[in-house]
């Protein structure tokens, strides 16, 4: 049973006074909290996508692959669709050796996603954008983790500052959409320029590409937050997770009504 019927579950025994109002607010807040113990290393939270309309990220670097290992296949074992793992090297991937799912791997930006389910119907629209081509590691995790989410989501590369005729062939197609994911690295300019020509939100992800100057990453994260363009939400350097949860999150608020571009 999931949490949404074990609540509505709840409601009714409150209607029908077999609980007290005390009694059900108490088991509400249990209900939404389910974890899976895994060894002595995790502490799964099943009910995660449910509460935040995200999906399950795994954060690959840290981890052995025993541990990786035992991760996803317990959530696969409480029937969770779209367990993305990121950051995970493809040797590792076939380490796991883990043949009770279908899997499909991403290499450019090294993200895993085990038991794929796209949704047949996506909600609205994410931008993303890059100013260069080096930044589509970055732009590919964004992309990934919007798409399991149930997001639809378009690519504009390759549209820096450098050659602005690029990005105004289509700011019309970027405008169109609820949200706009501006990555880039080196001076990182574009999300002040796309913030002040666009009326949607517009998050900036600093990628780590550049020349020494850029520090990896450090020169493209404060010239996003130091953007004189008012509005530009800025998240961690190289953070496509970061970023794809922020516009999910927006974009679906906007396409359920709850806001207007």
């Amino acid at each position: 049973m999931d949490s949404t019927r074990d609540i509505l579950e709840l409601l009714r025994q409150l209607t029908e006074g077999r609980m007290d109002t005390a009694q059900c607010a108490d088991a509400i807040a249990a209900a939404q909290q389910r974890h899976l113990e895994v060894g002595d290393y995790a502490r799964l939270d099943l009910l995660r996508r449910e509460r935040t309309g995200f999906p399950e990220v795994v954060f690959a670097p840290g981890k052995t692959v025993e541990e990786i290992r035992g991760i996803v296949q317990g959530l696969l074992a409480h029937d969770r669709h779209n367990i993305l793992v990121s950051r995970l090297p493809q040797d590792l991937l076939a380490a796991l050796d883990i043949k009770d799912a279908e899997i499909r791997y991403y290499e450019r930006s090294a993200i895993a996603v085990f038991a794929p389910q796209p949704p047949e119907l996506p909600v609205g629209r994410i931008a993303v954008v890059t100013a260069g081509t080096s930044d589509l590691a970055a732009a590919e995790e964004v992309e990934v983790a919007c798409t399991y989410a149930g997001s639809s989501v378009v690519r504009f590369a390759d549209v820096g500052v450098a050659g602005l005729d690029r990005l105004l062939a289509v700011l019309p197609d970027i405008a169109s959409a609820k949200v706009c994911v501006c990555v880039a690295g080196m001076e990182a300019a574009l999300p002040s320029v796309l913030a002040g020509l666009l009326s949607i939100p517009v998050i900036g992800l600093p990628t780590s590409i550049g020349y020494g100057v850029n520090h990896g990453g450090l020169n493209a994260l404060l010239s996003m937050l130091g953007s004189c363009a008012p509005g530009v939400l800025v998240v961690n350097i190289d953070n496509g997770i970061g970023a794809a949860a922020a516009a999910h999150r927006i974009n679906r608020l906007i396409s359920s009504g709850g806001g207007e571009t």
